[in-house]
């Protein structure tokens, strides 16, 4: 089976390809679609994937990521990206010193097929610290997942891909894909 994953990122990309492997053959498509900003993920997922479905492709995935400052109810959340736009990483980093410390990251995939949409989300709770490590993915460098002590970007991508948000959401996806068809 195909599915094609939309995204531009290519490093979103070589995690989704080793996440899925034996699963899916995964092929890029870098299509900037329309993202709504809205609080809601899977609001953001379905409307990417209607602007996908007009690309005629039959499976498409498409993924949103947020990272949840407890003290922020909900914020930044799917509006990370234009807070450090806005604010830089440095500037999240700073943001525990009036919220706490307290995180945590999500990833939706939204995975659509002949029967319809469906959504993958995967959770893990953690700590925003100041960055530290390879700039791989935006806020990598400032999340250090709960019960360790490194961040994300001081992992090995295969140390990263055993407990990370992003993981679980595709191993959920890659469960869906492989369950025996009744």
């Amino acid at each position: 089976m195909t599915l094609y994953f939309i995204t531009t990122n290519k490093n979103k990309f070589s995690e989704a390809k080793i996440l899925l492997k034996d699963a899916a053959e995964l092929k890029q498509l870098k299509i900037d679609l329309d993202e709504i900003q809205e609080i809601d993920q899977e609001k953001i997922i379905g409307h990417k994937l209607k602007e996908a479905q007009k690309h005629k492709k039959r499976r498409f995935i498409v993924e949103d990521t947020s990272l949840v400052i407890k003290g922020m109810k909900g914020l930044p959340g799917p509006l990370t990206k234009w807070f450090i736009k806005t604010i830089d990483i440095d500037g999240i980093a700073r943001l525990k010193e009036l919220f706490g410390d307290g995180v945590t990251a999500t990833s939706m995939i939204g995975y659509s097929d002949e029967n319809g949409v469906h959504f993958f989300e995967g959770k893990i709770k953690g700590k925003i610290v100041s960055p530290r490590g390879r700039a791989y993915f935006q806020w990598d460098r400032i999340f250090v997942p709960q019960g360790y002590d490194k961040t994300f970007a001081e992992m090995s991508l295969e140390e990263k891909n055993k407990i990370s948000h992003r993981s679980k959401a595709f191993l959920k996806l890659k469960s869906h894909l492989v369950k025996p068809k009744v």
